[in-house]
């Protein structure tokens, strides 16, 4: 990004670690904004205006700057009150068609890891659960909460298994399907790199 922006290669490094700069410069700004197809109030800029009103709300921005908000579900399975904001051209070409299947749920524990790890955000899509099963990393109710385990369908017996990327969990095989609560597919993951 340095690079793109004409700067030192430590540059970007720099204000997103140490703050410095205080902020970016608007030409600088104004060129990734455009590399990454994003609104320039997404990476400091002033906010979006429409006519005389300044959007205040992330409702209003999404439909002003083309992003759609995906509500979060908690470890129940019930929607919460937060959402992630995506864009809305790119999410309707990730998801199976009905971008207000979405739903966005964070991790909770070691079970998928190194796939998935404690607190990503991943993106269910709902509309693409039981009925269109297959091989995937897949979110389901149990117990009253809600898990993200990886089935795999036996072609011979048409059972499913349920299994942890993490080798100290423990996997089911053989499930019948009709016995799952499947919630949605996941369909991406966000992380913070560490």
């Amino acid at each position: 990004m340095s690079r793109l922006i004409g700067r030192n290669p430590t540059y970007i490094q720099q204000f997103i670690r140490r703050g410095v700069p205080r902020k970016l410069d608007e030409d600088d700004r104004r060129t990734l904004a455009r590399h990454f197809d994003v609104p320039e109030h997404v990476l400091g800029g002033p906010p979006a205006r429409v006519g005389q009103a300044v959007i205040a709300h992330a409702a209003e921005a999404a439909a002003v700057d083309d992003y759609l908000l995906i509500p979060t579900l908690d470890s129940s399975g019930d929607g919460a009150e937060a959402a992630l904001a995506f864009q809305a051209r790119w999410i309707t070409g990730l998801c199976s068609g009905n971008p207000q299947a979405l739903s966005v749920l964070r991790i909770a524990g070691d079970a998928m890891h190194p796939t998935l790890s404690h607190g990503d955000p991943v993106l269910v899509d709902t509309a693409d659960g039981a009925e269109t099963l297959r091989d995937g990393i897949y979110a389901l109710r149990s117990g009253g909460n809600m898990v993200v385990k990886r089935l795999t369908r036996n072609p011979a017996t048409q059972g499913i298994a349920i299994k942890s990327d993490n080798p100290g969990w423990p996997d089911w095989e053989d499930c019948p399907p009709e016995s799952l609560d499947i919630v949605g597919r996941v369909i991406w993951v966000g992380r913070e790199l560490r």
